[in-house]
């Protein structure tokens, strides 16, 4: 797996890190109805070949006659981006040079060197080699710094995650050798890596809290998600489970069948579980209930934030209309439009916006948007923040005229994104510049794998019910990775090290523990302090009764 994994701990911070990458994914990929051939619209002919021949002819006279050369297809893309923002904040056209990044983050497998990585200090690092993969069957150890490919520097200020993609993924069966720093060695090592197929996580933990909870933390729905999903669900099961947290935070979304169909292990019978509307009725579908599932009766919490899009909102605003689970967190992201991907001649691709979803009861998912003004969608999340929104319930307005009712009765509202059960603000107490600066970068992560390099073979001795009982982040270990801030120009405040030792412990406790134990040890010492997890425990009776329909 060659995936730059953003690490799952949030800095109690409106604008960390993973904002971004998350705006991103959620327009750029949007969620996908799978490979439905374009036919051109017959809506409106005429106007579509006077404006087709006038861009054409545009296009020709710039390319003739302009004083200085240009780049016509250059033209033609910047065109077409400038088009399509006056449709929708979600359609899209993807450059043929990128469609292929674009497409793996929601491929099941792929061919590879198999490693997870980040990149830090402009250094390209390997978080874990994927256990029984090539990497870690050649040797490549957590912590190396790869910093040459087939004798290429990859190295310094321009290094991206394309690039690392690029240079590390290929063909089955294909070598690539390796130059890499490890801690302690004199001189560079060299590997000679075999490519081969390397499966894609997307559901990354799965594991019991106690003797009858069990938790499912799912990132995305790619197409590996469903199977990933229903072998994590049996597993639990096996071990006693009798009631589930599903975490689909800062999930953005993917592929419609695969929250369809883990809707339907919850949901019984032949309930509808979202539809869509578009133009006319050629892209008009219900989806519905078919299965006897997994998991029909037993209380469900499901647990979302501003950073749920799409698909997320899916499953999560079929669980909540069918009074099939509590709803846990804060106001989802809103991104309810439906992507068709079209394939163009050179290879680029257009995701063009062709319906809306709906919920069984009839809430669009989509937030409201104005194509004239794209700045006010992109800075949706940073206004609600601004207005209060992720510190107060109360701060939400919300519109009469969009008022729904699940199966027993229950008010909920559409306008934009699924609004929880039970709202739980965003925690600032531990928030400083300290915390954030260690995170900003990579301070803590970098220590751990270190740490976890040096200790190997002690940790290696440890169940991960014996490390997340006994394993301490001492006061000698917290000194250790003060001075490392230092080094990297961090400022430590006395302060704000108060305020934020606890995060800063239990965060590095998570990655020490992911290097260890990879994704099923990060998220049980993870959510030890994570407040709306916590909450979630304390909710099982109220999901219970919802499920009753009292």
């Amino acid at each position: 797996m060659e995936e730059n994994k953003t690490d799952k701990k949030i800095v109690n911070s409106p604008f960390h890190v993973r904002l971004p990458l998350f705006l991103g994914l959620a327009v750029a990929l949007g969620v996908l109805l799978g490979a439905t051939l374009f036919q051109p619209s017959s809506y409106n002919p005429q106007g579509t070949a006077r404006g087709y021949l006038k861009f054409r002819e545009v296009l020709s006279y710039i390319d003739r006659d302009y004083v200085d050369t240009v780049n016509t297809e250059e033209l033609s893309e910047y065109a077409i981006n400038k088009m399509l923002e006056k449709l929708d904040p979600h359609s899209s056209y993807i450059p043929a040079k990128e469609v292929a990044m674009a497409r793996s983050y929601l491929e099941s497998d792929f061919d590879g060197i198999g490693v997870e990585f980040n990149i830090f200090r402009d250094t390209l690092y390997v978080i874990a080699p994927i256990s029984g993969g090539p990497s870690e069957q050649a040797g490549i150890q957590a912590g190396d710094k790869i910093i040459k490919v087939d004798g290429e520097s990859i190295a310094g200020n321009t290094l991206t995650n394309e690039t690392v993609f690029k240079k590390l993924r290929g063909p089955k069966g294909s070598k690539v050798d390796l130059t890499v720093l490890r801690r302690n060695e004199n001189k560079p090592l060299q590997f000679t890596v075999t490519r081969k197929k390397i499966p894609s996580v997307s559901v990354d933990a799965g594991y019991m809290v106690d003797e009858q909870t069990g938790y499912i933390k799912v990132s995305r729905f790619s197409n590996g998600t469903y199977p990933e999903f229903k072998a994590k669900l049996g597993d639990l099961k096996k071990k006693g489970m009798k009631r589930l947290i599903l975490d689909l935070r800062d999930n953005p979304g993917g592929y419609l069948d695969h929250a369809t169909r883990m809707a339907d292990e919850f949901i019984s019978g032949s309930k509808k579980l979202v539809y869509t509307d578009g133009k006319g009725s050629k892209f008009d579908a219900d989806y519905y209930a078919k299965a006897k599932g997994d998991f029909e009766t037993g209380p469900v919490i499901v647990l979302i934030n501003e950073g749920s899009a799409s698909a997320s909102e899916i499953l999560a605003g079929a669980l909540q209309d069918h009074d099939r689970a509590l709803i846990v967190g804060r106001r989802s992201f809103g991104k309810g439009l439906v992507q068709m991907p079209v394939n163009l001649s050179d290879g680029s691709e257009l995701r063009l916006t062709i319906s809306r979803y709906y919920t069984p009861s009839g809430r669009s998912i989509q937030k409201p948007y104005d194509p004239n003004n794209s700045e006010s969608y992109s800075m949706d999340i940073m206004n609600r923040y601004k207005h209060g929104e992720f510190f107060s319930k109360d701060s939400i307005q919300f519109n009469d005229s969009l008022k729904y009712e699940t199966s027993s009765g229950r008010i909920v509202y559409g306008g934009g994104g699924i609004m929880p059960d039970v709202f739980v603000p965003r925690d600032t107490t531990e928030n400083t510049e300290l915390l954030t600066d260690l995170y900003r970068k990579n301070v803590l992560r970098e220590y751990a794998m270190n740490y976890y390099r040096d200790n190997q073979k002690q940790l290696e001795k440890m169940t991960l019910e014996d490390f997340q009982a006994n394993f301490r982040i001492t006061d000698a270990m917290m000194q250790s990775l003060l001075k490392q801030a230092k080094r990297a120009d961090i400022k430590v405040v006395d302060e704000q090290l108060k305020r934020s030792q606890k995060t800063i412990k239990n965060s590095l406790k998570a990655y020490i523990a992911r290097s260890r134990f990879e994704a099923e040890g990060f998220f049980p010492v993870l959510n030890e302090i994570d407040p709306e997890f916590q909450r979630a425990l304390g909710l099982f009776d109220r999901a219970a009764q919802i499920s009753l329909g009292k």
